[in-house]
C-alpha cells in the first residue's frame, strides 16, 4: 500500500514570521493543537526579528520550511520554482495568473506579484512532494492570505484563514472580500470583527467564526501576586507595541494630568515598536522621565514578574489614522487574570473582555482627562478593585480559556482535514 495514502492528514499553516515575540497566540494555538493530536507543518514567509522566543515555542513539533521572503533578490529562485510548477500545472497556473492580474490592477501593488510567486514555490518545492498536506490555513488576512490563496488554486487544496486586527482594517474591502469567497472557512478573534467581515463579505456563504484567542489560565494565575491594598508609589504597567493605535501619547498625558496631582507612581512600558523615539522623547517632553521606565521587549516570565508587583494595568487604544486598531489585546486578557485592575478605551473588541465598572474601568479612545480619572479611581476605590478583580478573573476562566477554544479550532481543523 502507497505510504502517503496512510500518512496522518496535516494542516500547512502560512505565517508573516515565526517565531515573533508579538504573536505569542499563534505559537500558543500550534502547540495546543499538536497536544489535541493535529500535525502542523509551518510555512512562514519570513524569520524571525527578535533573537530570542518564548519556552513554549520550543515545545512546538512542527517542521518549519521558510518561504524566499524577497522578491528581487530570491527572484531567481522564485522563477525557477513557478517556471516548474507552470510546466506540470498549466491550466492550474493559468487560472492563479488571472486572478493575479485581476488583483494587480485593482490595486496596483506589485506584491500581488510576490505573494504569486512565493505561492508556486510553496506548491512546487514542498506540496506537490507532501500529498499528507490535505488543507492550507493562513493567519492574517493581508499578504499571508494572499500567498495561501494562490497555494490553493495552484494545489487543488482547500484553504482558510484566520483575521486579526490591522490585516483587517487596513486591507481593501474588495480584496478581502474575494478572499472570504474562495475560503472554506474564516476565523477571527472577536465579536466586533466577524460583523465588520460579515458586513463586507456581502451576504458570503463562507462561514466566518469567532474564536477568541484566549490565554492559559493557569500560566496567568494571581498566585503569587500582593494581596496587600493599592498604596502610593502607585505601581502601574502597559505592554504593547509602540505604534499609534496602543495610544501610548493618551497615557503619559494621563500620567502627566496625575503627576500635576501630586499622585507618586512609577510606570513601566514594555515593548518595542516603529514610534519608540516619539514615545521617549514625549515622556522627557512631559517631565516624567523619573516616574516612567521603558523596559523593551520582555519574555513572558519577565512579564509575569511585573504583573505581580502591578497595582494597575494601563492600555490607550484607539484607530490609527490609516484605519489599523486593536482586536482584543492578549495582554488586557493577561492581566485579568492575574487579577491586575485594568483601564482602557472602548476601541473595538476592548469592550467584549473589559465590562465598564465590572470587570475593569473603559474610557473614550484620545481621551486623557477621562483616562487619569479613571487611574486614579481604580487605584483608590478598593471596593471597585475588589468587584473588578474577582469579576476580571472569572471572566477570563468563562470565556477566554485557551484551552477551551482551542477545541472549536480543532473540530474546524478535523473537519478540513478529513
Amino acid at each position: 500500500m502507497n505510504s502517503s495514502a496512510t500518512a496522518k492528514p496535516v494542516l500547512g499553516m502560512v505565517l508573516k514570521g515565526y517565531p515573533r515575540i508579538s504573536e505569542t497566540f499563534i505559537s500558543n494555538e500550534v502547540l495546543l493543537l499538536e497536544k489535541l493530536g493535529i500535525q502542523v507543518r509551518l510555512f512562514p514567509m519570513r524569520h524571525p526579528r527578535e533573537n530570542f522566543s518564548h519556552a513554549s515555542v520550543k515545545e512546538i513539533q512542527a517542521r518549519v520550511d521558510y518561504l524566499p521572503t524577497y522578491l528581487w533578490s530570491d527572484l531567481h529562485i522564485l522563477l525557477y520554482h513557478n517556471i516548474l510548477l507552470a510546466l506540470k500545472k498549466p491550466s492550474a497556473y493559468t487560472r492563479a495568473l488571472v486572478l493575479a492580474a485581476r488583483r494587480f490592477l485593482r490595486k496596483r501593488k506589485i506584491a500581488t506579484v510576490k505573494h504569486l510567486l512565493q505561492a508556486g514555490y510553496m506548491v512546487n518545492r514542498f506540496f506537490l512532494n507532501s500529498p499528507e498536506i490535505k488543507h492550507i490555513h493562513s493567519h492574517f488576512a493581508h499578504s499571508p492570505t494572499s500567498v495561501t490563496m494562490f497555494a490553493s488554486m495552484l494545489s487543488g487544496l482547500p484553504f482558510s484563514f484566520t483575521a486579526h486586527a490591522k490585516d483587517i482594517y487596513t486591507s481593501d474591502p474588495a480584496q478581502i472580500r474575494e478572499k472570504i469567497n474562495l475560503a472554506s472557512f474564516v476565523v477571527t478573534c472577536t465579536q466586533y470583527n466577524k460583523q465588520y467581515l460579515s458586513q463586507i463579505s456581502q451576504g458570503s456563504k463562507t462561514p466566518i467564526y469567532c474564536v477568541y484567542h484566549g490565554i492559559d489560565v493557569k500560566l496567568f494565575s494571581e498566585t503569587g501576586r500582593r494581596s496587600k491594598a493599592a498604596k502610593e508609589p502607585y505601581s502601574l504597567m502597559t505592554v504593547a507595541r509602540i505604534t499609534e493605535k496602543k495610544g501610548l501619547s493618551t497615557i503619559y498625558a494621563a500620567l502627566k494630568i496625575l503627576q500635576d496631582q501630586g499622585i507618586a507612581f512609577n510606570h513601566t512600558l514594555v515593548g518595542d515598536g516603529d514610534d519608540r523615539d516619539d514615545i521617549l522623547q514625549l515622556i522627557r517632553q512631559l517631565g516624567l522621565q523619573n516616574n516612567c521606565r521603558w523596559a523593551g521587549a520582555q519574555t513572558h516570565n519577565e512579564v509575569l514578574a511585573l504583573f505581580r508587583q502591578s497595582d494597575l494595568f494601563v492600555l490607550g487604544c484607539k484607530i490609527a489614522k490609516n484605519g489599523d486598531r486593536d482586536g482584543i489585546p492578549n495582554v488586557l486578557v493577561e492581566s485579568l487574570a492575574m487579577a491586575v485592575p485594568a483601564v482602557a478605551t472602548t476601541v473595538s473588541g476592548v469592550p467584549e473582555i473589559l465590562e465598564n465598572n465590572t470587570t475593569g474601568l473603559t474610557v473614550p479612545p484620545s481621551d486623557p482627562e477621562r483616562m487619569a480619572d479613571a487611574i486614579l479611581t481604580l487605584l483608590t476605590n478598593e471596593s471597585l478593585r475588589a468587584r473588578v478583580k474577582e469579576h476580571g478573573r472569572q471572566k477570563v476562566i468563562d470565556g477566554f480559556d485557551n484551552k477551551k477554544h482551542i477545541k472549536v479550532l480543532a473540530e474546524l481543523y478535523r473537519k478540513a482535514l478529513a
